[in-house]
């Protein structure tokens, strides 16, 4: 009896613990069971109401979700892991930083690319420095058949403006539409020259403007259009430079006429410009210059161009020429639908009107005398031809 006695107070008790469970769980105040207790039910079986109600998650002790517990050995091993990668993740960041930095060194402030600068820079300092090149390409350039040392002088028909017609000798010359230039294919650097052309055809609306040119000289505008012609104009009789007319001759010239050209150089070879220093590159010919600034043009002293109508000086047209070659030159004018103007030009050696009064000028020397200067452009067995006034070089090897 007592026994029954004492499972019925155990049973009121435990009872009665649940209901002060329950109730401070609704007053949201949790009370632990002591660790003895724990135990007790470990040893019991759980009643049905534990089973139809089973407590909440945030019920549940810490200790039933912390993981199970490893063995030392395999606590030691997973912790020494955890030190190398916290290791590793200390020293990975750092190194990064490093790379990048070695990185922008090799780009900007590498010691090794500075040391070798500055020795380049010495060397270069020792060794022979050269002078940077600049070259430009030759856009007109007279070939083969445009004069040749077994060809006598005669009209360019490389140097002349596209309107301007040419004969079969070459030896006349017509445009209309507009003043066009052409000249002749040899110039003359030094001595006194003469030639002569005779106006064949004017029309009613033809007109002329001759004289001399240097290479510079505009081919699609009248002679004595910039500073590089010097023209005698079949109006008035003027002289025209520069696209200056001025009085000169008193009159003018006609069809028919015979217009004689003076000029003379005196020691002028060593007045005249350098010549060009052409070079052979892939295949192409530049002309060559080791600084851009021309040389200003030098003025031959006692030079002087003068003109002949028929035979009779018209005086000293020009004075203190600048340095250069010059190239006998004619430019035709006539208005539309109208016969081209022609004239006819004559280098010697049998000239209709040779001047016989000079005062005291040296004797002129025909134009047919002017030696072959041109430019061959043939090339046999790798050298390239040349002449004593222009040095052809290839890259790197000079030649002439």
């Amino acid at each position: 009896m007592d026994d029954l006695r004492a499972t019925y107070r155990d049973e009121d008790e435990e009872d009665d613990d649940c209901a002060t469970t329950a109730t401070a769980t609704a007053n949201g105040v949790k009370h632990e069971p002591p660790e003895d207790h724990d135990h007790s039910d470990e040893s019991k079986p759980s009643s049905d109401d534990d089973e139809e109600d089973p407590p909440p998650k945030k019920q549940k002790q810490l200790s039933s979700l912390n993981a199970p517990t490893l063995p030392e050995e395999n606590q030691a091993t997973e912790q020494a892991i955890s030190i190398a990668a916290a290791a590793v993740g200390a020293t990975e960041t750092p190194k990064i930083a490093k790379k990048a930095k070695k990185k922008s060194n090799n780009v900007w402030t590498k010691s090794t690319s500075r040391k070798g600068k500055k020795k380049a820079k010495a060397t270069a300092n020792n060794a022979p420095t050269e002078d940077p090149v600049l070259i430009t390409p030759v856009p007109r350039f007279p070939d083969k058949n445009d004069d040749a040392p077994d060809m006598k002088i005669c009209l360019s028909k490389i140097y002349k403006a596209e309107k301007v017609e040419l004969s079969d000798d070459r030896m006349r010359a017509a445009s209309g539409k507009g003043y066009r230039m052409v000249r002749a294919t040899r110039g003359v650097v030094e001595g006194a020259w003469y030639f002569e052309i005779r106006v064949l055809k004017l029309g009613e609306t033809g007109h002329t403007r001759l004289g001399w040119s240097t290479e510079k000289g505009d081919l699609q505008a009248p002679v004595g259009y910039d500073a590089n012609s010097f023209g005698y104009r079949d109006i008035d009789g003027t002289k025209v430079h520069k696209a200056l007319r001025e009085t000169y001759g008193g009159e003018g010239y006609v069809e028919g006429d015979v217009i004689g050209f003076y000029i003379n150089l005196p020691d002028g070879a060593m007045y005249a410009p350098k010549p060009p220093h052409l070079v052979w590159y892939k295949g192409q010919r530049y002309v060559c210059a080791t600084d851009t600034k021309e040389d200003p043009p030098k003025v031959v002293p006692g030079s002087e161009i003068s003109f002949f109508k028929n035979g009779v000086c018209q005086g000293v047209a020009f004075k203190d020429l600048c340095g250069g070659r010059y190239y006998p030159a004619a430019s035709m004018y006539t208005l539309p639908n109208q016969p081209h103007c022609v004239v006819k030009f004559n280098f010697g050696p049998d000239f209709e009107f040779f001047p016989e009064e000079l005062d005291g000028r040296p004797v002129p020397r025909p134009m047919i005398e002017v030696p072959y200067h041109g430019f061959d452009s043939q090339t046999e067995n790798g050298d390239k031809g040349f002449h004593p006034n222009v040095r052809f070089v290839e890259i790197g090897h000079e030649l002439g």
